[in-house]
């Protein structure tokens, strides 16, 4: 009996620590969206009125001054990062005329909402756009057991979308 306990805390702890971990290295996902040509970083500085929206995206300071992000064209790539429950996500964003065209978990850090990184939720945010009082144009629907790592993940996709406009102005 103490055997079969054993094994099962085991096994449920190793699909735990599965969970975490780097998916994708940043460098790699830059290399897949911009087909091994990654151009050089560009720089938002992260200015008075930008730090008054991105508060209220965020429900606090960004910490940072600047942001890289790379750029082609009118498609720019952000790789950002929030805290889920305890620890950071992640995650990038490609943004091309004011819409994701793609939303990726690269690192989980986290013990539990990991589901957040497969494609049947982050294919949600597909052509999401942000709408002018900050929240993206569609609803995103949740995972049981997830809530916090699902609005981390929506944070961050408005933030992607908000710095975009910014740049491509």
């Amino acid at each position: 009996m103490r055997y079969i306990i054993f094994s099962l805390v085991v096994l449920m702890c190793s699909g735990q620590l599965a969970a975490r971990g780097t998916y994708q290295t940043p460098q790699d996902f830059l290399a897949e969206v911009f087909a091994q040509q990654v151009p050089k970083p560009q720089k938002l500085w992260i200015v008075k009125d930008l730090k008054q929206q991105v508060k209220k995206i965020l429900g606090h300071r960004l910490g940072s001054l600047r942001l890289r992000y790379w750029r082609e064209d009118q498609k720019t790539v952000w790789i950002l990062e929030e805290v889920g429950k305890e620890e950071v996500i992640t995650v990038g964003v490609v943004v091309d005329d004011n819409k994701i065209e793609q939303l990726k978990v690269l690192i989980f850090r986290e013990s539990r909402g990991w589901e957040v990184r497969h494609a049947f939720f982050t294919d949600q945010f597909k052509q999401a756009t942000l709408q002018d009082n900050l929240k993206l144009d569609r609803s995103i629907d949740g995972i049981s057991g997830a809530t916090l790592s699902v609005r981390a993940l929506r944070k961050l996709a408005r933030l992607a979308l908000l710095f975009h406009q910014r740049v491509v102005k």
